[in-house]
């Protein structure tokens, strides 16, 4: 539903508040437990574990090959040499499919996560009335779309990444501490007349390498989670107000709009350079703990391990073992250094995306404090209104008359002042604002269609369009256009079969004549109107008050407006009123990452 000033007033009050890591992960593995795809991604995962297994064991058998390969060399023997070249093309080329295969199954990961996460977030999203209360919700309702198609994308893509890689690392720990820890045993250090053998030299002596590495290099990439969260923030604005100014460049044109939107676009993009600019200076900063500590490791198993070299306790092709076996062990602990900025953008996406989720479940609970409007069926197929008050952050909607009721094929006119909130109560009767107090009583066995302020077209040919899913059963060609002939929109009777975006193909005027063209083929007996009627110039009302009287006549027409129609369309009326000295309604609390709750502005992108 588009922004009208009106709906300031129906914007919930919100009080944020920050989930933590546990939440954020709990909230994903729910939606990928909950997956169809669910037992593909098991069954992958533990292909894919399988896999890096046997590249493990690869390596280990390539890590034991570099002695009699480097003593073959050492010796000059070229017998041996020839032979450990033919070990090697048999360990390499079983690698190399095991490293193919590793990478297919990558991808399917990641593409099945994808689905699986983004499928979920869309029907989240799209459970009824969730989306309009999200947006109404505060920040974490602003640039939805971003979240579902960009955050997850990304999310899954470093998931997967990040994943497969901490499970291969942890899997070569595993497979190389042990053998160089026995590789240790022999290594004796002589110190005077004293000799000293550390049992697992090389294996503390990785470990405490990688782990002064690993906490310098968490202190100093630590804000890039901040950093990144705030920069996907700004990326997400600059791009609404794109299409923002592209949905509007003819309004933009016509009033000379160019420069004021240049220099608000130019404000937006300033943000995401500046975003953009405090990463990189973070990035930096880390670049020298890492790239410092990537130098110093090119000799560092060689200087860990040549006091034993020259003493002569082991031979050159033991010490190339020795160095092999510590980069493998030292590689594996060295995951969180290598990826510490990955790590960081994995969570500040997992923010934005666990926090969305979860402000979707909690849409449902908002206000479980509030006093509710009590719904009710009425077994005589009316439509009442029992002392209803419709609470808002700024007081209370309510109807003049305390008592009201509106019988089958009534035509009754709802009005009010400017800022009575006639949206407000149109929502309330519809269910998407349940908070306040009284009854609404709604005609058993009946769903009344409501017709809102500004239509709504899916994409597809206006067949599809006209022909709406929850509607009867589909009209013929001949009735269709009859219909659209009735409404003035006889032209479009070529068009039923041609795909469009019909928004912007047909004029306010249009647009709104095909919506009551559609709510004549759908043969409602309830229908209930939020203003629709009030923008129509003379001409185009009276077609479709005509079309209506004719398509529609036992149908009861509930219309919420100013009261500028024909009293004998509408021949009876009641008054909305506003009453400011009803307490508001209190904050509602919202788990989203810190973020602050935005401007009014900020919920015109919603």
């Amino acid at each position: 539903m588009a922004y009208h000033p009106d709906n300031d007033a129906s914007a919930l009050p919100v009080a944020v508040e920050a989930s933590s890591l546990r939440d954020q992960v709990a909230t994903i593995r729910q939606a990928l437990a909950e997956s169809p795809v669910r037992k593909w991604l098991f069954w992958t995962s533990v292909g894919m574990m399988a896999v890096i297994v046997a590249t493990s064991i690869g390596q280990v058998l390539l890590n034991r090959w570099n002695q009699p390969f480097y003593d073959a060399l050492a010796r000059r023997d070229m017998a041996a040499f020839l032979h450990q070249l033919l070990v090697f093309a048999v360990i390499a080329g079983g690698l190399l499919v095991l490293n193919i295969g590793q990478t297919w199954l990558n991808q399917m990961i990641r593409l099945k996560l994808r689905e699986a996460l983004t499928l979920d977030l869309i029907d989240q999203w799209m459970r009824p009335a969730r989306a309009f209360r999200l947006a109404n919700a505060g920040a974490i309702g602003v640039n939805p779309d971003q979240r579902m198609q960009q955050d997850a994308a990304h999310l899954t893509d470093l998931s997967t990444d990040l994943g497969v890689g901490l499970l291969q690392s942890l899997i070569l720990l595993v497979s190389f501490v042990g053998v160089l820890w026995e590789l240790s045993s022999g290594f004796v250090f002589h110190i005077g007349g004293t000799s000293l053998a550390i049992p697992g030299y090389m294996v503390w002596a990785a470990i405490l390498y990688a782990g002064t590495a690993s906490w310098l290099s968490w202190l100093v990439g630590r804000p890039l989670i901040r950093l990144n969260s705030d920069r996907y923030t700004r990326e997400a604005e600059l791009r609404s107000s794109m299409v923002r100014v592209n949905e509007n460049v003819d309004a933009i044109a016509l009033y000379h709009g160019e420069a004021d939107a240049r220099r608000r676009l130019g404000l937006d993009l300033g943000t995401v350079l500046g975003a953009m600019r405090r990463i990189y200076t973070a990035q930096i900063n880390l670049s020298w703990v890492t790239d410092t500590y990537g130098w110093i490791t090119v000799v560092a198993p060689i200087l860990v391990a040549s006091p034993v070299y020259f003493s002569g306790d082991i031979s050159f092709g033991g010490l190339m073992m020795a160095v092999g076996a510590f980069n493998q062990v030292h590689s594996s602990l060295r995951w969180f250094i290598n990826n510490i900025g990955s790590i960081a953008d994995w969570r500040a996406t997992l923010m934005r995306v666990a926090d969305f989720r979860i402000a979707l479940a909690e849409t449902d609970v908002l206000h479980d404090k509030e006093k509710r409007i009590e719904f009710g069926d009425n077994a005589n197929g009316s439509l009442t209104f029992e002392k209803l008050e419709v609470a808002s952050p700024d007081g209370c909607t309510k109807l003049a008359d305390q008592h009201v009721e509106i019988r089958p094929g009534e035509r009754v006119m709802i009005t009010g002042d400017p800022g009575a909130g006639k949206t407000l109560f149109f929502r309330a009767i519809a269910g998407l604002w349940p908070w306040g107090s009284g009854r609404i009583g709604l005609p058993a066995g009946e769903t009344p269609i409501f017709v809102p302020r500004v239509p709504y077209f899916p994409t597809g040919t206006l067949r599809e369009v006209l022909d709406h899913p929850n509607g009867p059963d589909p009209a013929s060609d001949a009735e269709i256009s009859a219909v659209l002939a009735e409404v003035g929109l006889q032209r479009l009777s070529s068009s039923l079969d041609r795909s469009a975006r019909w928004e912007r193909e047909l004029g306010d005027d249009e647009q709104r004549s095909l919506a009551f063209a559609r709510l004549a083929l759908r043969q409602p007996k309830w229908i209930i109107i939020d203003e629709a009627l009030d923008a129509f110039d003379g001409p185009s009302l009276r077609r479709v008050l005509s079309m209506l009287e004719k398509r529609l006549p036992g149908a009861a027409v509930l219309n919420i407006g100013r009261g500028q129609h024909n009293n004998h369309f509408f021949p009876r009326a009641f008054t909305i009123v506003k009453d400011a000295g009803v307490p508001a309604l209190k904050p509602v609390r919202v788990r989203a990452g810190a973020i602050e709750p935005p401007p009014a502005a900020a919920r015109r992108k919603a």
